[in-house]
């Protein structure tokens, strides 16, 4: 399903003394983060004054937060960012679209399940859908992800032997 607004991160921490915030991907890569000018915190905008990456963590300096507790207050709390301001290359979407979908059998058109939760892992994120049996699906395009359709809320994959949690 395309979503309005997508989490893109989550502040954790301050950093410093001079109210800098430490963001932390919601599954992006980090210099991903870099390229909004706009994001959505507490459901107002705000335009960072500094946005830049720091090993896994993404720093920003936001208006009217110049002091470490000014920072502090904001830990924990998630950043968001309009869909339609993100620039993601043709069929490429976001996790929280995913979540929900309804996936089907490309073979047989036989309906698997949703995708319940979307895991990362250093080769490729692996989906977990639940039905009347539970599948781990690798993300891996061509191969086991035959064709996404965000408006019909709708996948297709290539099913292999193994992939049901149940079998041998």
């Amino acid at each position: 399903m395309r979503l309005e607004t997508i989490k893109i991160g989550r502040i954790v921490n301050a950093h410093g003394i001079r109210g800098e915030v430490r963001v932390q991907p919601d599954g992006q890569d980090p210099a991903f983060l870099t390229q909004f000018q706009t994001f959505y915190l507490d459901g107002a905008p705000v335009t960072p004054t500094a946005n830049h990456v720091h090993k896994s963590l993404v720093l920003m300096k936001f208006p009217g937060v110049d002091d470490m507790n000014a920072a502090l207050a904001l830990k924990g709390k998630n950043l968001y960012i309009r869909r339609a301001d993100a620039k993601l290359p043709e069929g490429a979407c976001f996790d929280a679209e995913l979540l929900g979908m309804t996936v089907c059998d490309a073979a047989t058109g036989e309906t698997l399940g949703e995708i319940t939760r979307v895991d990362s892992y250093p080769a490729h994120k692996v989906y977990t859908v639940r039905g009347a049996r539970e599948y781990l699906i690798p993300a891996v395009p061509d191969v086991f992800i035959k064709s996404v359709d965000l408006d019909a809320n709708r996948m297709e994959v290539q099913v292999w032997e193994g992939m049901a949690t149940d079998e041998n």
